[in-house]
């Protein structure tokens, strides 16, 4: 009895493989070609083309071969998606027994997708699934708007990012997968995408999206977790690699669109940051809190604040930006009021304010209230900057005045009480104006200047020195000395011209009218000279 038993078991089985074997052999899945292109051309508004359908029972899937999705003809006549495999699940019943084909999942194995944006800000993909995709005259079976599939599903996928006109060389992302479950156009679904970014970088964005915007598939309305490791923008093709703009940044934000406006806000910690050609990369990390929104259909957003942390003060950013063909558009205010100066020291090279050579500032504060403006990669920034009581250590500045050597330096560096000017600097030039210095230990300046795009001084001061200090005495005594020696000298030859004797007038302090200081060479290595002939003419 028991091997009977055994026997019926194994033939069951054996039928059960057989079976197996030989549906496939009479069904022919290429008959459904028609149907299932039709279906999926009209689900899509695109047209859907592939080669050939076949049948595999164990995967309960129809598979086509060199599937293609065809563009929006008005960016391209090349296919948005091809790929070469194209696994669409169905029900293995209806389709056997009542040549039904009912979809329950798909998988698109190692597509190339093309994502193409116009001058206007529209992508190539906003039509997909939209009216805008369709003729007048088509018409949609009833269940197909409101088709669920069990999963939907992107494997291997690599991503071409480009514009029309071409702005930018184009930017591919590798290893792109994406999974939704309960996909629909109908309703809200579960997603999560992950992709391969240049240099090395990784990018996985998980939340809910749907349903499908009839309008603009770019305005449906989603809610996601962002988060991105290792992003390097240059390499991204971001940014451009001329303008002086770098970052290894790490991302996590929160973002969310209604299908009007879109917004985020979340935490980038950038290594390495450099924001100017001249600049240099930051030795610390660079914590960056933000939030922002953006009107989809106006190109225009909101900077609610973007905090830059250095140590445990920050400077903000507020304002507005607006999408351009041409470029992104700032129109920000940056304000830093009374902050920590040794905290905020490590930040200068990025922004490329460097320091004499081997000198540092201790202690003091540094204020600014700055306007940002212009294309995001070529801004221009203006306003006044204030530095109150810090102490440049390392560079004697009574010393390093050529001419005046003679008069003494100020021992263990340069005291500075405040420093004021207003700053607009741009790519092409950085100008400084209105400046006023007080160091304690010489006396005051104004003046004003400028700094070229590779670093170059040029600035014209006038330096009034003090009396109520050594260095500041001295040169009074030696300049006032100097003027009345010079004043004798012309009363005696215009005596001579005149035939008598010519009074000198007596000096009146002629440093204190101020001397002409030039500062020329480099931030690092500056040279100043004071014009000490002028003063005698």
């Amino acid at each position: 009895m028991r091997n009977r038993w055994v026997k019926v078991v194994i033939g069951v089985a054996a039928a059960f493989i057989l079976l197996l074997i030989i549906i496939p052999l009479f069904v022919n899945a290429d008959t459904f070609r028609p149907t299932v292109q039709n279906e999926l051309s009209s689900l899509l508004g695109r047209r859907v083309t592939f080669d050939h359908l076949s049948f595999s029972l164990f995967g309960s899937s129809l598979v086509a071969e060199n599937i293609a999705l065809a563009d929006d003809p008005a960016f391209s006549n090349a296919p948005f998606l091809k790929a070469s495999k194209l696994k669409i699940g169905v029900e293995v019943g209806p389709l056997l027994f009542s040549r039904q084909v009912r979809i329950t999942n798909f998988t698109v194995d190692s597509p190339a997708i093309q994502l193409i944006q116009n001058h206007a800000g529209k992508w190539n993909f906003s039509s997909i699934g939209g009216s805008a995709a369709k003729p007048a005259s088509a018409q949609k079976p009833a269940s197909i708007p409101d088709l669920t599939v069990n999963q939907f599903k992107i494997s291997h996928g690599s991503v071409t990012v480009s514009s029309v006109p071409p702005t930018a060389r184009p930017v591919v992302y590798s290893g792109v997968n994406v999974s939704a479950k309960q996909f629909s156009f109908a309703k809200s679904f579960p997603f999560d995408l992950s992709a391969n970014l240049p240099a090395g970088g990784l990018l996985n964005l998980t939340g809910n999206a749907g349903p499908l915007s009839e309008k603009d598939a770019a305005d449906t309305p989603f809610q996601a977790g962002l988060k991105i490791r290792h992003l390097d923008p240059v390499a991204a093709g971001l940014i451009d690699p001329n303008k002086g703009i770098s970052m290894l940044g790490d991302i996590d934000s929160q973002i969310s669109s209604n299908g009007t406006v879109a917004s985020s806000t979340g935490k980038i910690r950038a290594t390495r940051l450099q924001l100017a050609r001249t600049g240099s990369p930051a030795a610390q990390p660079v914590d960056i809190d933000y939030q922002i929104s953006d009107d989809l259909d106006a190109r225009t957003g909101r900077v609610s604040d973007v905090a830059v942390h250095t140590g445990n003060v920050a400077a903000h950013v507020t304002g507005t930006f607006r999408s351009t063909p041409q470029a992104l558009v700032l129109d920000l205010r940056l304000a830093a009021p009374s902050l920590p100066i040794d905290q905020l020291e490590q930040l200068l090279p990025i922004v490329g304010i460097k320091l004499p050579s081997g000198s540092s500032l201790h202690g003091g504060t540094l204020s600014a209230n700055l306007a940002i403006t212009g294309p995001a990669t070529e801004t221009t920034i203006s306003g006044p900057v204030d530095i109150e009581n810090t102490n440049l250590a390392g560079f004697d500045l009574g010393s390093k005045i050529e001419g005046m050597n003679p008069f003494g330096g100020t021992s263990h560096g340069t005291q500075i009480q405040t420093v004021k000017a207003n700053l607009n600097a741009s790519p092409q030039m950085t100008q400084i104006n209105d400046i006023y210095g007080n160091v304690p230990a010489i006396g005051t300046a104004t003046g004003s200047g400028t700094v070229s795009p590779s670093g170059a001084l040029n600035f014209n001061m006038v330096a009034t020195f003090s009396s109520n200090n050594l260095v500041g005495a001295a040169v009074n005594t030696a300049m006032n000395s100097a003027t009345n020696a010079v004043g004798q000298e012309v009363g005696g030859l215009l005596g001579g011209f005149l035939g008598k004797k010519q009074a000198a007038k007596p000096a009146t302090g002629a440093a204190n009218r101020g001397i002409p200081v030039t500062i020329t060479g480099t931030a690092e290595h500056p040279l100043i000279r004071a014009n000490i002939g002028a003063m005698l003419k």
